[in-house]
């Protein structure tokens, strides 16, 4: 009979004695024994079963669970003897880091020495049962959530030898979620500070601990060696891109298939694998989101599951805050193409602002992009190289960013719903009063660009034009004419417009208002005809409408469209008129009438 479907289950005792759903994983433990390493760091995206592996860990390897053995009866662990003989064997420290998510050092800090008491609190016992020493007691009485640095970061060595003393073995030794903290330092601004707290913590535990027999750090990143784990010499990296454990996290294919039959929902094997397929961890491809897949066991519906887990803070910051470049690659990526980049798996956190390939590997390792293709190649310089082809990993990647970049216009939610009408319509009026509302209501949020702002408002606007990413192929900062428009509509059906839109921010050295910098934006887009990659696509130039938008802090003017083209025909029609020598009052009165007919046409 199968299983019950529960979801977010990570206690492997619960599941076992509840027949829960559960997709045999416990070979990882034979391959992670035999691997002979002292001090394992993997690497996987969130929700794809770390917590419940080092559980299974736990249950498995502590002497907690002793003659426990009918957890693991049927499973694959339990078909050798030489394995059921470990079972229950070994003292076992298990934490975990997942929910250090603070805004400062100091309530990161105290998190993480609370994290400290709860397991000594675990074992309480020992005091009494080792015993300690009378400096040992008094280390032990240190123990706080306000406790000092140094015995904060020698609380896990000085536990693991109480342990030694008491039950005659070394401690396996279980980390889960480390870098969760280090991501939300990052992005609050302590990364400094915590990651030396971090780095004495790791040394002590996992590099100078004589009472260690063996350990496990799971996470999402690999943080450079230099940052954390620089005096870690022990440490073996298992990455998505190492084939050790390849189908340990997330389920394979033929896991997939069989729970959709099992449960069903065979006839929906096509949808769920374009929804929650397309993860590749070393040469294994065709890796499933666990939890997505969990979540449409159980509800019939298919929805974007993962991606409603998180708050995606850090991948949100890099985009939003990120170079034209790489917003430019990520227009691509949203609608299908794929990313040509280098990659280093070592995340420097200190270069995500500034460096591509660093914020294109955080987001390979975080599940969100995948490999097409590797090639690996010496250049004409004599250079090595390797060049990764990424894509979005699946539908349920693209439509999370859509949505990410659709939420940074919360607060303004009515008015950006308002505003893509207007601009399809052509209604300047209309995109100039929803525009001014949604700057004034998010602007504080995204800070206005105080640093390079028109970047920050080419990046706003590109994303609240994500949205129509359906109807039209949208790029941006590309070349035509005779230089690089700012952003570009090519509509999907010839009975839509196609759109240029050119930025500039308000100079009061050069321009007297926002009307002249509009002008501006207008005259540049003729000037550098802009419009030739859309005539060289057979649009006609009488379809394509041309906007300049001027910005000054929360203030925006937009001009453009028809009304635009017959200003500048007007125009022309004057500098040709004084040519040939009409008067400036005969010149004038033509202007009048001609704007009065068009006003009432």
């Amino acid at each position: 009979m199968a299983g019950t479907i529960a979801v977010g289950i990570q206690d492997f005792e619960k599941l076992r004695q509840g027949n829960y759903f559960y997709i045999d994983k416990t070979d990882f433990i034979r391959q992670w024994w035999e691997s002979g390493d002292d001090v394992t760091l993997i690497t996987r995206p969130r929700r794809f079963g770390k917590t419940l592996t080092m559980n299974t860990l736990e249950c498995f390897f502590s002497v907690a669970y002793r003659d426990r053995g009918e957890l693991f009866e049927g499973l694959s662990i339990w078909k050798e003897e030489k394995f059921r003989k470990l079972q229950g064997q070994w003292p076992v420290i298990f934490l975990s880091f997942a929910d250090i998510k603070e805004t400062s050092f100091s309530s990161a800090r105290k998190k993480i020495c609370q994290t400290i008491v709860d397991l000594y609190n675990r074992f309480s016992f020992l005091p009494e049962k080792a015993p300690l020493t009378a400096s040992e007691r008094e280390f032990w009485n240190k123990i706080s959530y306000d406790m000092e640095n140094y015995v904060a970061t020698l609380s896990l060595k000085a536990l693991s030898g109480y342990l030694y003393r008491h039950y005659g073995k070394k401690v396996i030794l279980l980390l889960d979620e480390y870098d969760t903290p280090l991501q939300e330092a990052w992005v609050s601004g302590y990364w400094e500070e915590l990651s030396d707290f971090m780095r004495s913590l790791f040394n002590a535990s996992f590099k100078t601990n004589p009472f260690l027999e063996r350990a496990v750090m799971t996470g999402i990143t690999r943080v450079s060696r230099e940052s954390i784990f620089s005096d870690l010499n022990n440490l073996k990296i298992v990455t998505t891109t190492s084939e050790e454990y390849a189908d340990s996290f997330g389920f394979t294919q033929e896991e997939t298939l069989g729970a959709l039959m099992e449960y069903g929902f065979g006839e929906k094997a096509d949808e769920i694998r374009k929804w929650y397929d397309g993860f590749t961890f070393g040469s294994k491809s065709d890796i499933y989101n666990p939890w997505s897949v969990i979540n449409f066991l159980d509800t019939g519906k298919t929805a974007p599951y993962w991606a409603n887990t998180s708050s995606n803070s850090l991948v949100g910051k890099l985009i939003r805050e990120g170079s034209r470049k790489i917003k430019t690659a990520f227009e691509d990526l949203l609608q299908g193409r794929s990313l040509i980049t280098e990659i280093d798996e070592q995340i420097v956190y200190s270069q995500l602002g500034q460096n591509e390939t660093a914020i294109w590997s955080l987001l390979l390792a975080a599940g969100y992009l995948k490999v097409e293709n590797y090639q690996a190649f010496t250049t004409r310089e004599g250079i090595w190289k390797e060049e990764y082809a990424l894509t979005l990993t699946n539908f349920e990647v693209t439509l999370m960013f859509r949505r990410l970049i659709h939420d940074w216009f919360g607060p303004a939610s009515a008015d950006y719903n308002d505003f893509l009408p207007a601009l399809l319509d052509g209604d300047v009026e209309a995109m100039n009063a929803y525009m001014n509302r949604i700057t004034l209501e998010t602007f504080s949020f995204f800070d206005a660009g105080k640093n390079q702002p028109e970047r920050f408002y080419h990046g706003f606007v590109l994303g609240l034009l994500v949205e129509l990413s359906g109807r039209y192929r949208i790029t941006s900062n590309r070349e035509s004419g005779f230089g690089r428009y700012d952003i570009c509509l090519e509509p999907v059906s010839p009975q839509d417009d196609a759109i240029l839109l050119e930025f500039k921010v308000f100079n009061p050295q050069r321009e007297k208002s926002l009307s002249d910098t509009v002008k501006a934006a207008l005259r540049q887009i003729e000037e550098k005809d802009y419009s030739a990659v859309l005539r060289q696509k057979g649009i006609a130039k009488e379809r394509i409408r041309k906007y300049g938008f001027a910005f000054e802090g929360k203030t925006v003017l937009i001009g453009g469209g028809e009304e635009a083209e017959f200003e500048a025909s007007l125009d022309e029609a004057q500098k040709w008129a004084a040519s040939v020598g009409y008067s400036e009052s005969d010149i004038n009165d033509k202007i009048k009438s001609a704007r009065r007919k068009r006003k009432n046409r």
